[in-house]
């Protein structure tokens, strides 16, 4: 099991410019990834043990990440 954050810069590196741009021009997609990267640091502090956490909390937070991360794609497809 990795326990390497999964940082929108390295999960979309060809969209970092999309990301900033829509971060500041749509409070919509500002916020799914402000949720993202809160969940994404909850994720990494359970695999990790810096937070641990019960199994299913944990299998619950990736799936939030997970569900996270199909949004802010899709809204990365629509702008491009």
């Amino acid at each position: 099991m990795s326990h390497t954050p999964h940082d929108l810069h390295k999960e979309f590196p060809d969209h970092q410019d999309t990301i900033r741009a829509l971060k500041q021009s749509d409070a919509q997609f500002a916020k799914l990834v402000a949720d993202y990267e809160r969940v994404n640091d909850e994720v990494f502090k359970a695999e990790s043990q810096i937070q641990p956490t019960e199994e299913l909390h944990e299998h619950e937070l990736k799936k939030e990440r997970m569900v996270l991360k199909d949004a802010i794609w899709r809204r990365l497809r629509m702008a491009g």
